[in-house]
C-alpha cells in the first residue's frame, strides 16, 4: 500500500510544475495579448471621439451681438 500522506516537497513540486507551464503558455501569448488590447483601445478611442464630435455639432450656441 502507497503512503496517504503528502509532504511538502510533494505540494512544492507540484506547485512549481503548474507555475512553470503557466508561465510559458502566458509568454507565447504574451503579444497576442498586447496587440490585441492595444486595437481594442484604439477602437474605443476612435469611437468616443466620433461621439463626441457628433454630440459637440448638434449642441453649437449661436452668440448675437447687439448695439445699443
Amino acid at each position: 500500500m502507497s503512503n496517504p500522506h503528502i509532504s511538502r516537497n510533494d505540494l512544492e513540486a507540484r506547485l512549481s510544475a503548474l507555475q512553470t507551464g503557466f508561465g510559458r503558455k502566458i509568454a507565447d501569448r504574451k503579444k497576442t495579448i498586447i496587440t490585441v488590447g492595444a486595437g481594442v483601445s484604439l477602437a474605443i478611442v476612435i469611437v468616443f471621439f466620433l461621439l463626441g464630435r457628433r454630440s459637440g455639432t448638434k449642441k453649437t450656441t449661436i452668440v448675437e451681438i447687439r448695439r445699443v
